[in-house]
């Protein structure tokens, strides 16, 4: 117990550094992906290719890869002192959202193009379109892929260790170079795992909420 208490206090002030993590990503990625999704789709071809390419770049390079990429292009290029947990915070935002816009656009794209154009016959904008009609309909359908993604992220954050940063992953690592016992790597699995855990109720509860209204729409 005495070693426990040892490196315990240590860990969960790495955890408190992992959820801040965690939520920042998730609170700003989210909306960040809209956007980009909207753009992707957009007749205007410049804007398209932009968005597009944006997506390609950061889906399509490792995570550890731009960690390292923007921990460096600060000073190295810009000569600009970042903090590193912003720009820990940053690419991680950057990655997400570039993944996010994809399950947005295939919830959008899902959508079948009769109610577009049921609502153009009845005179209904495309504003009114997106945000009444379509919008409502694709949260539903995304819904189990950005909550499979955010389970991604609370594992991801552990990447986040190989930077001077002190999140749960390097304060137990610390931990065990410490006390040369496994044990700290059993309480990071436990709240790793309380993590996903808190995440799959929010999930379920989400889609309580949803099949609630389906359930009126049948009555």
């Amino acid at each position: 117990m005495d070693k426990i208490m040892e490196f315990l206090p240590f860990m969960l002030e790495g955890t408190v550094l992992t959820v801040e993590l965690f939520v920042l990503t998730l609170v700003l990625s989210l909306p960040l992906g809209l956007p980009v999704a909207l753009g992707s789709n957009s007749r205007i071809k410049p804007l398209s290719w932009l968005c597009k390419i944006y997506v390609w770049i950061f889906r399509g390079t490792p995570l550890l890869l731009q960690l390292f990429f923007f921990y460096f292009f600060f000073p190295l290029v810009l000569g600009i002192q970042m903090n590193v947990f912003f720009t820990v915070v940053l690419t991680y935002v950057l990655n997400y959202a570039a993944y996010f816009a994809e399950i947005y656009r295939g919830g959008i794209n899902s959508i079948d193009r009769g109610q577009y154009e049921a609502a153009f016959a009845l005179g209904i904008s495309k504003r009114q379109t997106m945000t009444d009609i379509v919008m409502p309909q694709t949260m539903k359908a995304i819904l189990p892929p950005v909550v499979n993604e955010a389970v991604t992220l609370v594992k991801d954050t552990a990447l986040a260790s190989t930077l001077p940063v002190i999140d749960l992953m390097k304060a137990t690592n610390s931990a065990v170079n410490r006390t040369t016992d496994m044990t700290p790597f059993f309480f990071a699995a436990i709240i790793y795992l309380i993590m996903t855990f808190v995440l799959t109720i929010i999930s379920g509860r989400l889609e309580k909420y949803f099949s609630r209204y389906d359930a009126k729409e049948e009555d």
